[in-house]
């Protein structure tokens, strides 16, 4: 009895392993099929669309072909390209007019859906449209000031030359303006002179005017040239190269008062009044031997030379 059940047992299995092989065997069957479908798909995509004539023809026709055989293929051949060629351009004249038409709708609300060549519609279009078609610009409510601009940038180089011209031409008849210098040669007591300059002038300039005024009173100054002269405002030394412009568009000053002001008439020095405090000193004049052998004594002893930083906190009165 157990010699039945055991051999009922090993059939059980030696089927078991059957079904498994034959369930294997399928499996590897399929896998072998889809391979070859596989590599026959991409055989399929890197054949040329576009195949020959002839190629076609040497397909059909491999091996022995009667020349009945041979002209039936070719007369096939032909008529399937002929066939692609004229659904090729029927498909692309199909594509293009529908272009055409999206197009046009967009800048005309009349219906362009009628058939009829790309050619024709467009000239319809052109003629009912006539110059009603608008061109597309900018919003006037972007901001577009930073995008570059050619004409933009040259109108306004155009702009600031015609601007810079204009203050270089106001600037120059200012310094051709002429300015009445009134000053005291200062030998120790004033002798009050008056010189006619340009405001361009510098304050060398001006020494050498002064001393061509002052030669015919004063005999120790018909040696003297003009570097050895100083000229002396608001008890500040200033410098021969400046220009009587340059104190004037930088509203120069010293401590005591401006550097250069036309209505310059009073030396508080010598007229000792609070009401005329903030009336300016007239400049004086002095050579450079007298102020080395009189530096320690008032009024010498108060001066100072020239310096555009220490003073430039001092603000002029408008």
């Amino acid at each position: 009895m157990s010699d039945l059940r055991a051999n009922a047992n090993r059939s059980k299995a030696y089927i078991r392993q059957r079904e498994m092989a034959d369930m294997e065997m399928e499996r590897k069957r399929k896998k072998i099929q889809e391979q070859s479908e596989r590599n026959a798909n991409i055989a399929a995509k890197f054949a040329s669309e576009n195949e020959s004539v002839e190629a076609q023809i040497r397909a059909k026709t491999y091996g022995l072909v009667t020349l009945e055989q041979m002209k039936a293929a070719a007369k096939a051949a032909e008529e399937e390209r002929s066939r692609k060629v004229a659904e090729a351009e029927k498909a692309q004249k199909a594509k293009k007019k529908k272009k055409n038409r999206k197009m046009a709708k967009v800048a005309l609300s009349f219906d362009l859906e009628e058939e009829g060549d790309t050619d024709d519609v467009l000239e319809k279009v052109k003629s009912k449209a006539g110059n009603n078609i608008k061109r597309l610009g900018k919003n006037p409510e972007v901001d577009t000031s930073f995008i570059p601009d050619v004409e933009r940038e040259e109108e306004l180089r155009k702009k600031r030359e015609e601007l810079r011209k204009e203050w270089l031409e106001k600037q120059a008849a200012l310094k051709n303006e002429p300015a009445e210098i009134v000053y005291s040669y200062w030998d120790g007591s004033g002798h009050r002179r008056t010189v006619q300059v340009k405001k361009g002038d510098t304050v060398g300039q001006f020494l050498q005017a002064a001393l061509k005024d002052l030669r015919p009173d004063f005999n120790d100054l018909k040696s003297t040239t003009s570097d050895q002269l100083m000229y002396i405002k608001e008890d500040t030394i200033v410098p021969q190269h400046y220009t009587f412009y340059d104190l004037i568009v930088t509203k120069a000053r010293a401590r005591t008062g401006p550097l250069f002001d036309e209505k310059a008439i009073v030396d508080v020095h010598v007229r000792s009044d609070a009401t005329i405090e903030k009336e300016t000193h007239i400049g004086k004049v002095c050579t450079r031997n007298w102020y080395e052998k009189h530096k320690h004594i008032f009024p010498a002893s108060s001066w100072e030379n020239y310096d555009p930083i220490e003073y430039a906190k001092y603000q002029i009165e408008e």
